[in-house]
C-alpha cells in the first residue's frame, strides 16, 4: 500500500485558487487509481475527483465540473487538485486516497487515506 500526505490548503476568498498535493511513498503509485474527498462539518465525506493510474481518465463530481482539475505526476509520486473558482461551499478538510476497490466514487473503495488538509473559503 502507499502512504499519503497532503498539502496546499489555506484561507481564500471567493472565486479565488488553490492547488493542493498529494505526495506518495510506495513502489505502487504509478499503479493505482487515487482520489479526492472532502469533509466538511457536520457532513460525510463526498467524493471530489478521480484519476486513473496513467491519468487518462478523470472523474469529478458534479458540482466542481469546469472549476477542479485533477491530475497526477507518477514520476514524482503525487496527485494535484487545482481548484478555481472557489465557492463557500467548496469549505472542507480535502484527503487524498488510493482506490482498491471497483467504483471511483464511493469512499468506502478507496483506502490509505491522507491526514487531510483544510480549504476555508471566505464570501
Amino acid at each position: 500500500q502507499v502512504q499519503l500526505v497532503e498539502s496546499g490548503g489555506g484561507l481564500v476568498q471567493a472565486g479565488g485558487s488553490l492547488r493542493l498535493s498529494c505526495a506518495a511513498s510506495g513502489r505502487t503509485f504509478s499503479s493505482i487509481g487515487l482520489g479526492w474527498f472532502r469533509q466538511a462539518p457536520g457532513k460525510e465525506r463526498e467524493f471530489v475527483a478521480a484519476i486513473n493510474w496513467n491519468g487518462i481518465n478523470t472523474y469529478y463530481e458534479d458540482t466542481v465540473k469546469g472549476r477542479f482539475t485533477i491530475s497526477r505526476d507518477n514520476a514524482k509520486n503525487t496527485m494535484y487538485l487545482q481548484m478555481n473558482s472557489l465557492k463557500p461551499e467548496d469549505t472542507a478538510v480535502y484527503y487524498c486516497a488510493a482506490r482498491y476497490g471497483n467504483t471511483w466514487y464511493r469512499a468506502a473503495d478507496f483506502g490509505s487515506w491522507g491526514q487531510g488538509t483544510q480549504v476555508t473559503v471566505s464570501s
